[in-house]
């Protein structure tokens, strides 16, 4: 590997990393736009979101999952290990349509997860290797290519990329997992008209929520594409 290549790699992943990153920009900024949007409309039916979490929960038979408060905005999420749907103060009290769209969302995952979902099962086993490769890669890729250049010694990259390979993995794991939690969330408020009430509401929460996954996809393609920005170092260390 000379240098004229090296200088070539780094412009043409940096430009796919802008490109990326400007796609990323522009979905989140939309997420954060029709989530605000959608905090400010009213649910019909006047319910919050807990109350929202605590129907979806005793209409699919779960007893035994909480629903709580957490701090922080759009920290929602369900927690398979405290049995917990956690829903940030901004979802928990609000009465609106995106208050309605991330609790039942997140029901929609303690759905999953006593009906054994395949996907979750699968993604929660695999986590505590995944954090342990998202901690290797914070030091092996970048030091992995410094030695790569001024040593041509590949192994600490290898052990880089392979980590950043599950991180990657791990994020595309999770698209089936969001999505289907959705699906559930809204197949529930359709067929329960005395929460949500009108074709508009339904239509408003999918929308919600499917802007919301945009943000999964964006994030796994950024993912991929870091993943192949070191792969190309490593693999086309002779050239």
């Amino acid at each position: 590997m000379n240098t004229l290549s090296i200088i070539i790699g780094y412009n043409s992943a940096w430009f796919l990393m802008i490109i990326i990153a400007l796609i990323s920009f522009a979905v989140q900024w939309r997420f954060k736009s029709k989530f605000k949007h959608y905090s400010e409309v009213g649910l019909l039916s006047g319910l919050s979101g807990q109350e929202v979490a605590i129907r979806m929960l005793r209409d699919h038979g779960i007893y035994n999952v909480q629903v709580v408060s957490v701090e922080g905005q759009l920290t929602d999420h369900y927690s398979p290990e405290t049995r917990t749907v956690n829903l940030s103060q901004d979802v928990f009290y609000s009465r609106s349509i995106a208050a309605a769209a991330v609790a039942a969302h997140e029901c929609g995952h303690a759905v999953q997860h006593a009906k054994s979902y395949a996907w979750l099962t699968f993604r929660s086993a695999i986590v505590p290797a995944v954090n342990i490769a998202s901690t290797l890669t914070q030091w092996t890729l970048m030091i992995g290519i410094l030695l790569l250049v001024f040593t041509h010694n590949p192994l600490v990259l290898a052990i880089g990329v392979a980590a950043l390979a599950l991180v990657t993995f791990f994020s595309f794991i999770t698209l089936p997992v969001e999505f289907d939690a959705s699906r559930r969330a809204l197949a529930w408020l359709n067929n329960n008209h005395s929460i949500v009430q009108t074709h508009e509401e339904h239509e408003q929460t999918k929308d919600a929520l499917w802007w919301a996954a945009m943000t999964y996809v964006v994030a796994a393609i950024s993912a991929l594409a870091t993943l192949l920005y070191y792969a190309s170092f490593l693999f086309n260390r002779r050239n």
